[in-house]
């Protein structure tokens, strides 16, 4: 097995980074031909997932996840600690912390028009870890 891990500064507030090419040159980086990649974060703010990395696409998602876990419901977490990221929370339980993608040839299996991304739901910049992990 080969693991590496990464740091992504953020932005916070949904703010969504490709990390593909960091999972390609992992694998290479691995030698393995034929196997599993699995990406993964730490924390509970950030989630990562797959999606056409293409503004109109990012602006659904994050669209989409207000209208799951808005922002300005009322969330028993920030009740409890006063720091207002209650649904960074939730949309990162939604989302979840990792995928693992198929590897062929030495290369990640995606679709032509599908990248991994980490998303940092969190309402402050973070600066977060990626990792990456090849068997």
């Amino acid at each position: 097995m080969h693991r590496e891990e990464i740091e992504v500064r953020t932005e916070g507030e949904g703010a969504i980074h490709d990390v593909t090419e960091e999972l390609r040159g992992a694998i290479e980086r691995a030698g393995i031909d034929d196997g599993m990649a699995h990406v993964f974060t730490p924390g509970a703010t950030a989630g990562v997932t797959t999606i056409e990395f293409e503004p109109g696409c990012v602006a659904d998602l994050q669209a989409a996840l207000e209208r799951m876990a808005p922002r300005n419901a009322v969330y028993e977490h920030n009740r409890r600690w006063g720091d207002g990221n209650g649904f960074s929370h939730v949309r990162a339980a939604l989302l979840g912390p990792s995928i693992s993608v198929p590897v062929a040839k030495g290369s990640p299996i995606l679709g032509t028009w599908q990248q991994v991304i980490l998303v940092d739901f969190d309402n402050k910049p973070r600066e977060r870890r990626v990792v990456i992990s090849v068997t």
